[in-house]
């Protein structure tokens, strides 16, 4: 039973964080410019024509003009603000409209990540994903920015007080509120290789000196072989991905902002680590098959890593 003194746990968190900055009587800098367009071209018609026309005729030439000036700064519609959506229906209008079976109409172009089919060729085709390399240092390089990923483990709040409740919570808004880049929290759940943890343990059990020991340990891993053999053990993880963008120095911001994450989800009670290239290469490679009993935590070669073998 939770103690009836503890407190509901709260935490002041901003609910769109891409809310452009008021500048002055709430309105933004998007919506300033297009008031102050409007007006700049109402006082154009009114220094022309002021003289030429009565004042009822003027009025009813620069009314409609300030409340279409209105609605496009302070309308809003589906999400978006009125000059977006009307920029986004015009192109909308004017772009191609084609309906047709791609075996007789005109053929559709492949999106960029989708493999080069029009020429024949004996090689398996490969995916282009958007990361082009993987640094030692754990920097995956995705073209216009660098990411890096950190892994974290869960922690239970259900089980606390809501002191610890409201602490916890007060810590993850503080990291949240301190963000200065995009950042990506993937919680997926993954298949567990038990059997090559399983022929870890029974390859280890021939070097235990205590017989006793030695049997728990075959034991165990064979208890290991047969939950492998029976069911379909699942394990959950989170990947923490943050990026950086930049010409130069970007490697290292990225780096700096993963053990930010880092040290920030660890004063929470979670186990935390910056990954470097070989478990990055890892995960990526485990996220593009994951139906693939690999086991992340196996550290994988890069890309432009050669592979040797033991010398004759």
């Amino acid at each position: 039973m939770r103690p009836s003194d503890d407190v509901t746990p709260t935490a002041r968190i901003p609910t769109d964080v891409d809310t452009p900055d008021k500048i002055v009587y709430g309105l933004t800098a998007r919506q300033l410019a297009i008031l102050a367009v409007a007006g700049v071209i109402g006082y154009g018609i009114f220094r022309a024509v002021g003289d030429l026309l009565p004042q009822p005729v003027l009025f009813a030439i620069l009314t409609p003009l300030a409340g279409a000036a209105v609605v496009l700064a302070l309308g809003r519609r589906d999400g978006l603000s009125m000059d977006a959506w009307l920029f986004a229906a015009v192109r909308h209008t004017r772009s191609p409209k084609r309906s047709a079976p791609a075996a007789t109409g005109r053929p559709v172009a492949a999106p960029a990540w989708a493999p080069d089919t029009a020429a024949p060729t004996t090689a398996v085709p490969v995916l282009r994903l958007p990361a082009t390399a993987v640094s030692h240092t754990g920097v995956i390089d995705a073209g216009s920015h660098a990411v890096a990923l950190v892994a974290c483990t869960t922690v239970n709040i259900g089980l606390r007080t809501g002191d610890e409740q409201a602490a916890l919570i007060g810590s993850y808004g503080r990291w949240l509120n301190s963000l200065a880049g995009p950042v990506q929290i993937v919680i997926s759940a993954q298949r567990v290789d038990l059997s090559s943890h399983a022929q870890r343990i029974a390859d280890n059990a021939e070097t235990i000196g205590n017989d006793a020991l030695a049997d728990a340990a075959r034991d165990y891993a064979d208890f290991l072989f047969e939950v492998a053999a029976g069911r379909d053990p699942l394990w959950r993880t989170v990947t923490i991905a943050v990026t950086a963008a930049g010409d130069t120095g970007r490697d290292t911001e990225v780096l700096r902002r993963a053990e930010h994450a880092a040290s920030a989800l660890s004063a929470l009670g979670a186990q935390t680590a910056v990954l470097d290239g070989g478990r990055t290469a890892a995960v990526l490679t485990c996220a593009t098959d994951p139906y693939s009993p690999a086991d992340v935590t196996w550290a994988r070669a890069l890309p432009d890593e050669a592979i040797t073998g033991p010398g004759d």
